[in-house]
């Protein structure tokens, strides 16, 4: 049996973005974990608007709205990690996770537990950078496809070809097998056609009416980078993994330049996961709503351990897994 630091060491948090909402999320953990009830609460007061019950009861239109599910999302994190905390009690501080990491919308959350922002300020940003985001979407339309079971260098060169009728460009390399691509909505059209043709296996629309993670994103991002500037920043307690570049990273700097590019950048979430392995994180912690990270992270290689927390049960059975 591994001792906690022994295990710790081969341990990484990883945190969902945004898509992962659902309508009920968070419900058992209001009801059931005081530590979780606390940041529903906090969220609440900080937002003056009332996003538990967004959460809990919806409408489902509500809660997908870019506004609303980015705070949504990341306070439905943020509580599973503090129930996870809540379970583990004094053991918290030996089992800490050697990195931690996030997909797109779901890094700020890992930066939250890693010590950079504090909850109430990183509430505030992501429900600013969903605004600006939005505002973009209605300025530009766009739209978002997973595309399963075509190389990526191939899509690459596809996005290319119909940049004629608008930006479209990869926006998420999420596994070997799936490639999200982002863009303008004739020229994603256009890219999926060719996708089809060129022998993807499967292309999916994204219920999602914005361009993120691509050049469409450009005045939000340096909208978003005044507002980010107005907030500290704390040097990661944890190392954080980027996931635009795949850089471990500790300095508040760094992490500041790294936000300031995320909305326009590809999410390299296979690099990200990639390095992660090259450190030797063999189990993955899947905290927030669902589990698309930790069927990504198989993806990428079937040898690792994962699990997901997203209620109090899978909250109290991963504290005992991660302390046994």
């Amino acid at each position: 049996m591994q001792a906690p630091f022994e295990q710790r060491r081969n341990v990484a948090y990883v945190f969902p973005g945004q898509g992962s909402q659902f309508v009920g999320m968070g419900k058992s953990l209001v009801e059931h974990s005081p530590a979780a009830r606390a940041v529903f609460a906090e969220a609440d007061e900080t937002l003056h608007f009332p996003l538990t019950q967004l959460c809990i009861e919806g409408p489902a239109d509500e809660l997908r709205d870019t506004v609303n599910a980015q705070p949504a999302i990341l306070t439905m994190s943020i509580a599973c990690l503090a129930a996870l905390r809540e379970q583990l009690g004094e053991a918290a501080q030996r089992v800490q996770p050697r990195l931690v990491a996030g997909h797109s919308l779901g890094e700020y959350s890992a930066l939250v537990a890693a010590g950079v922002l504090d909850f109430a300020t990183a509430v505030q940003l992501v429900r600013e950078r969903g605004r600006l985001m939005k505002e973009t979407g209605d300025r530009t339309p766009g739209g978002m496809a997973a595309v399963i079971g075509l190389d990526a260098n191939i899509l690459e060169d596809l996005c290319r070809r119909v940049t004629g009728q608008g930006v479209v460009c990869p926006a998420n390399y999420n596994s070997p097998s799936q490639t999200v691509i982002s863009g303008e909505l004739a020229a994603l059209s256009a890219a999926i056609e060719l996708a089809v043709a060129s022998g993807a296996q499967r292309v999916i629309r994204l219920a999602v009416s914005i361009a993120s993670h691509s050049p469409v994103m450009q005045l939000a991002s340096e909208q978003f980078t005044d507002v980010m500037n107005r907030f500290r920043l704390q040097d990661a307690v944890i190392p954080i993994v980027s996931d635009i570049s795949a850089r471990v990273l500790v300095s508040a700097e760094e992490i500041r330049a790294e936000l300031s590019r995320q909305l326009y950048s590809s999410v390299r979430w296979t690099d990200t996961v990639r390095e992660m392995l090259a450190a030797d994180i063999t189990t993955y912690v899947e905290i927030g709503p669902g589990d698309v990270l930790s069927s990504l992270i198989k993806r990428i290689d079937r040898r690792v351990q994962t699990f997901s927390i997203n209620d109090t049960a899978s909250a109290q059975n991963a504290a005992q897994r991660l302390i046994s």
